[in-house]
């Protein structure tokens, strides 16, 4: 297993297409902006087409590419195995990354289902490696500052922990059946998709939830057999087409441990929404909003103003106080979504050199995934569920 005291770490990709570009960029430009106690090695790109993972490896600057996850696994050369893969994958790499002996990073939600998350918490526990699930939002400077505030006490006891993930990407009827549409391999649709990461800043921001009740609903039963280009773009057969087998849309409330009523939506219906990510907090003493599509401001609202000056005040959180962004650039010259990873990465590899596991990692990528699968079977069973 790597040594903790190495000055450089060697990292295999299994992936690359939208989150392997977005974890790529994170490595390259990670010492460029932080002093990093491990420097990041890009040793080798996995991919099953070997014309696309080769183009891949030469555009992010991997040293090699392979075809053959497994080949990679049992390499001397790597010390930390990424993957970015379909969600059905997630379990069967983990597993052999962690036990032989790797740091293992893996993109959200951890698994397909509880029980695959479970066996991979088991697996990185057992082998005591270090374990990363990426929900990047938690690493946004506006929401670690709303977190400190929280902590703080500036807003007081929680009363309401509102979140809605909204976009649209899929709201035409012909784009194609792709492998986010097919609960086989993806576990479920919006719900896992994003609906995950506004679980995950809740549990981050608030704490656990206890009971949740949700309503969730396919509007496109059928669409073209297809496959994703790059990003959230796809092309699909002019002829063929197949069932789509997850929800387009979910609702859900929940009740929290501290008493905090919360209240979920996550869609990829919402028209005109490309990636609106947000989430809105009540306390007795105030309330902060936050939104992924302006994700360096916060809006805060402090109940003691004086009369006549109370309302939410903006935040541009890119002054040196603020979480990370000292490390960018001068006041309101704003950082953007990749930086995201690049905080989260830089996490996980100080965890790693001072032996010290972060977070979010595979337990919470296990609490999550707990909840996905209580919010889809109260929608399937039409009553509250509690999450044990």
């Amino acid at each position: 297993m790597v040594g903790v005291n190495q000055k450089k770490i060697r990292v295999a990709m299994i992936g690359y297409q939208f989150m392997g570009k977005a974890h790529s960029h994170a490595y390259r430009d990670l010492p460029f902006y932080f002093d990093v106690p491990l420097k990041p090695e890009l040793k080798v790109v996995v991919g099953r087409n070997e014309e696309g993972v080769k183009e891949a490896q030469e555009k992010m600057g991997f040293e090699s590419y392979e075809t053959d996850w497994r080949k990679v696994i049992e390499r001397d050369d790597i010390d930390v195995v990424d993957i970015v893969t379909p969600n059905h994958t997630h379990a069967e790499i983990a597993i052999a990354a962690a036990e032989a002996g790797k740091h293992v990073i893996t993109e959200k939600p951890l698994a397909l289902t509880v029980e695959d998350a479970k066996r991979m918490h088991a697996a990185v526990e057992k082998n005591g490696v270090k374990h990363l699930t990426c929900y990047n939002y938690r690493y946004v400077p506006a929401v670690q500052f709303a977190k400190k505030l929280i902590m703080e006490g500036k807003i007081g006891k929680i009363y309401h922990f509102r979140a809605n993930y909204l976009q649209d990407f899929i709201v035409d009827p012909n784009f194609p059946l792709v492998w986010r549409l097919k609960k086989d391999v993806s576990g479920s649709g919006a719900l896992g998709d994003i609906g995950a990461h506004s679980i995950d800043l809740a549990r981050f921001l608030v704490g656990e939830i206890t009971e949740v009740t949700s309503m969730m609903q396919t509007f496109i039963k059928e669409r073209p057999i297809g496959e994703m280009t790059s990003g959230l773009s796809a092309k699909g057969s002019a002829t063929e087409k197949g069932e789509v087998t997850v929800d387009d849309a979910v609702a859900f409330l929940a009740r929290f441990e501290s008493g905090t009523f919360g209240t979920f939506e996550a869609t990829r219906f919402a028209t005109g929404n490309r990636n609106k990510n947000k989430f809105e907090i009540n306390g007795e003493k105030g309330a902060i909003r936050w939104d992924m599509e302006n994700m360096n401001n916060i809006e805060v609202y402090f109940h003691d103003d004086p009369e006549g000056l109370q309302g939410f005040r903006l935040i541009n959180c890119t002054e040196e106080i603020h979480p990370y962004t000292g490390a960018y650039w001068p006041a309101g010259h704003i950082i953007g979504y990749e930086h995201t990873f690049i905080h989260l990465i830089d996490e996980f590899f100080r965890g790693i050199a001072g032996d010290k596991q972060t977070s979010p990692n595979f337990d919470d990528g296990v609490k999550n995934q707990i909840i996905l699968d209580a919010v889809e079977k109260s929608a399937n069973e039409k009553r509250w569920i509690e999450i044990k």
